[in-house]
């Protein structure tokens, strides 16, 4: 276990300098208190108290824990993670990135030496294990996702429930009754990502309203793994005539599939994609999607961790915030009314 007197080596001072420097109790000068500061991180000591309190400074960083596994689609994480630090630099913070395999670990490092004077999370699941880490040493956070209990804490995220029945509206208005669902790869659903599920749920809530037969089908995103999913869609329901896919990477092969097995789109086959404008723009025919302001959801998460800071340093209970961003669908053309007679053809492996 690293103690304050490894630090105190490694940082070339004595064990009381380094005392002084965590409480504030005495002036340290800056330059003795970077190369503490350095030697806490280095040797990833915790201070009880955690050096977020050296010398009663804040660090004016936040740390923003950023997905780190293949299903990442990351344009959209980067675009996200731009928007948090032009928002952090208009209040005189910089962010630090911190990839969330790491875990709770991550931010209990964060919280005991200090690193940041707050947290925003990404790709929150709905069981996230680092939340109780966060409610446990009342570090000042927000978070991009939304948890099965958000009590007490600041939360934006796009109304991914919405945005699922909207899909489901979208093709009932058009005459489609058998839908085939194309979602992220199986190991997203396990690991329960917020956005994946709450996006199933709300599509399969409102397609029961309307009367609509579909199946819900998880794709790896490969060329391969689309082709395969695609049979085994038109095998199980062959009169599939609507797809709403949610990801991003089996898009273009879908879109291919279909028009190796015979089917047109939107002439056979309609095709919703929740993605952003921009990938939906650059596909032929240029498709339907559901998208929301992906840049708003890091300057919201920013106001939201700065007003927690601010909190916090006034000795006051911060307030909780869950901001569900509305979605919208565009109509384009890669949906039309449901054909009147659906033709069983065999898809192209």
């Amino acid at each position: 276990m690293v103690t304050l007197a490894d630090v105190a080596r490694h940082a070339g001072v004595s064990s009381s300098t380094v005392s002084y420097a965590l409480s504030g109790k005495r002036p340290i000068s800056d330059e003795t208190r970077i190369r503490i500061e350095r030697a806490i991180t280095d040797l990833g000591y915790h201070p009880n108290a955690g050096a977020r309190a050296l010398a009663g400074k804040r660090s004016h960083i936040i740390a923003l824990v950023v997905p780190l596994h293949p299903e990442v689609h990351v344009p959209t994480m980067m675009e996200i993670a731009i928007a948090a630090t032009v928002a952090a630099r208009e209040h005189g913070y910089d962010v630090l990135l911190i990839t969330n395999d790491e875990g709770p670990e991550g931010i209990r490092r964060v919280a005991a030496t200090g690193l940041a004077d707050g947290v925003i999370l990404m790709d929150v699941r709905l069981d996230d294990d680092r939340i109780p880490v966060l409610r446990a040493h009342d570090i000042p956070a927000a978070l991009i996702g939304l948890p099965d209990d958000p009590a007490g804490l600041s939360c934006v995220d796009h109304d991914f429930a919405t945005a699922g029945a909207l899909c489901a509206d979208h093709l009932a208005d058009l005459g489609h009754r058998d839908i085939a669902f194309i979602g992220y790869s199986s190991g997203v659903y396990r690991r329960h990502a917020g956005y994946a599920e709450r996006t199933l749920n709300g599509f399969r809530a409102r397609a029961d309203q309307r009367g609509l037969r579909f199946l819900h089908r998880p794709c790896e995103g490969t060329y391969e793994s689309t082709a395969g999913t695609l049979a085994r869609v038109l095998a199980d329901r062959p009169e599939t005539t609507g797809f709403v896919v949610q990801n991003e990477a089996a898009i273009g092969p879908l879109l291919s599939l279909l028009r190796a097995s015979g089917r047109t789109v939107p002439e056979d086959a309609s095709v919703v994609a929740i993605c952003p404008d921009t990938m939906a723009e650059q596909h032929a025919p240029r498709l339907t999607s559901v998208s929301g302001p992906k840049k708003d959801l890091g300057q919201v998460a920013v106001e939201q961790v700065m007003a927690r800071i601010a909190a916090t340093a006034a000795g006051e209970q911060p307030d909780e915030q869950l901001l569900l961003m509305p979605p919208e669908l565009v109509a384009r053309e890669s949906t039309a009314p449901a054909p009147r007679r659906t033709t069983t053809k065999e898809p192209s492996t």
